[in-house]
């Protein structure tokens, strides 16, 4: 069983750099936050989250199975409080499961995945604490809606291969746009299939990017 223990200044972070070394997806791992993050009155006494990763067994897809159900359970139970009638439904792609949203008509659909899908993030993040609640393990699936996410993903694969190209033609350092923890991790892993080039993120949240250089 492989496992890693990273610190960093946020949980997220930690969590970024522990895949990056395993080389897997937060799908494909088992996260334990050790400690939470924690900011001290002017710098004094702060803390660094640490968290403890491994690679999941095959036996852990029941999990998945399992919070993506509960997620949908949830999900439809809001999305009827607010009047916006969709049908749910849950599948991985990718290695990643996703919990999707299809709208039976396009009103309120929009809203809810606001500019570059923030929205969908707050709505995610609502979703995996109420099922985190419940199950009492970290979540990893994703929720989409019309396919946002999944667009979203091919387009930055496009964009992680057509960086990479350039690095290797210019042997210069490529920075990227900042990007939340979930679309660095999908440069990470594209990049990851060229041999020769090396990704890390640097920055602080909000504002985090990846940097794609040359190895060596």
């Amino acid at each position: 069983m492989r496992e890693v223990e990273r610190s960093a200044a946020s949980v997220e972070e930690a969590i970024e750099a522990a895949l990056e070394e395993l080389g897997v997806s937060e799908q494909e791992a088992s996260v334990q936050i050790v400690q939470d993050s924690q900011r001290g009155l002017l710098g004094f006494g702060s803390q660094e989250a640490i968290v403890r990763v491994r690679v999941r067994d095959d036996a852990s897809g029941a999990e998945a199975e399992e919070q993506a159900e509960l997620a949908e359970d949830f999900l439809a139970g809001l999305l009827e409080r607010m009047g916006i009638d969709a049908d749910l439904d849950h599948a991985v792609v990718d290695n990643v499961m996703y919990v999707d949203v299809l709208a039976t008509s396009d009103e309120g659909i929009g809203l809810l995945i606001g500019r570059h899908g923030q929205t969908l993030d707050a709505l995610q993040e609502i979703v995996r604490s109420a099922v985190q609640r419940q199950t009492e393990s970290r979540c990893r699936f994703m929720i989409d809606m019309e396919d946002y996410r999944k667009r979203r993903r091919a387009q930055l694969a496009d964009r992680g291969r057509a960086a990479a190209a350039k690095v290797l033609r210019t042997g210069r350092p490529e920075s990227l746009e900042p990007m939340t923890s979930y679309e660095r991790k999908v440069i990470h892993d594209v990049v990851s299939e060229t041999a020769g080039l090396d990704t890390a993120s640097e920055g602080e949240d909000p504002d985090r990017f990846v940097v794609i250089r040359k190895k060596g």
